[in-house]
């Protein structure tokens, strides 16, 4: 374990700014370095955003982990999470997971690619709990990591399990995108759930898109963002839960956490949760 650490330290880029640590930051993380803190801070000032996307999504994710819970699934995979520091004491993911009183056992397997976040977590989360995992990958090799030997020991694919896809930005073509979706739902057995988290420029003004693209550009080169209707097609024929395709702030709401009613759009993200049957 440790040295699987020490070799992904060793392929660390410290001088570039990645969506995983960029997020981490703006959510007030420790995962993450000068270049993504400096990300954050050019955001907020182009479009006040970042801070209250990264909250909204974490929320977000946190809402869908209890959901399913509450419908008796107690196996998670978390592709692209970051698993982000900022999330207080036991407010992670895999802990989100177990609160429900129907799954105190459930198991998390967190799918990551960023050197620094795979580091820390092989450091800190897989030696206190046998019930969390990490395994290295992303979803430009969707079938490779599919066939992972923890994937595919650790999690048991003839039960239910919750897919959670937070790392559509990372995936550039649409095709490929829509393949992703389509192979996910399909490793996944009848009764399973499949989350997807999509970045969007569709709630940002005109004219402030050609200084967020301009941003994009220098910081964040090769970060995808869809529009409602290119999310909308590439999960075609999915059957979504209420309330469909949403601003990721008005997605089932619950006392856990407040709604900017008067500003969704400020989350920068969609999200959607379809019921694989």
């Amino acid at each position: 374990m440790r040295q699987r650490a020490i070799r992904n330290l060793a392929n660390l880029v410290t001088e570039k700014a990645t969506p995983t640590r960029v997020l981490d930051a703006a959510a007030g993380g420790k995962n993450n370095f000068v270049a993504d803190r400096n990300a954050v801070s050019r955001y907020d000032r182009a479009a006040a955003v970042s801070t209250t996307a990264a909250r909204a999504v974490m929320r977000f994710l946190a809402r869908v982990v209890r959901t399913l819970a509450a419908e008796g699934v107690d196996q998670f995979v978390v592709i692209g999470s970051g698993v982000p520091s900022g999330l207080p004491a036991g407010r992670q993911l895999h802990d989100v997971a177990r609160a429900d009183p129907g799954s105190g056992w459930a198991r998390v397997v967190y799918v990551e690619s960023d050197p620094m976040i795979l580091a820390n977590a092989y450091a800190t989360i897989e030696p206190i709990s046998d019930l969390v995992r990490v395994v290295e990958g992303d979803m430009w090799q969707v079938d490779e990591v599919l066939a992972d030997r923890v994937l595919t020991t650790f999690i048991d694919w003839e039960r239910p399990v919750g897919l959670l896809l937070v790392s559509a930005h990372s995936i550039t073509d649409d095709e490929h995108f829509t393949y992703v979706i389509k192979r996910l739902g399909q490793a996944a057995s009848p009764g399973s759930y499949l989350a997807v988290l999509q970045a969007t420029l569709d709630g940002i003004p005109d004219e402030l898109l050609p200084a967020i693209h301009d941003l994009l550009a220098v910081t964040l080169p090769g970060y995808a963002t869809r529009s409602r209707a290119d999310l909308t097609a590439a999960m075609s024929g999915l059957d979504l839960l209420e309330p469909g395709l949403t601003w990721v702030s008005q997605w089932r709401p619950d006392g856990h956490d407040s709604i900017d009613a008067d500003c969704p759009e400020s989350s920068g993200n969609y999200g959607a949760v379809a019921s694989l049957n």
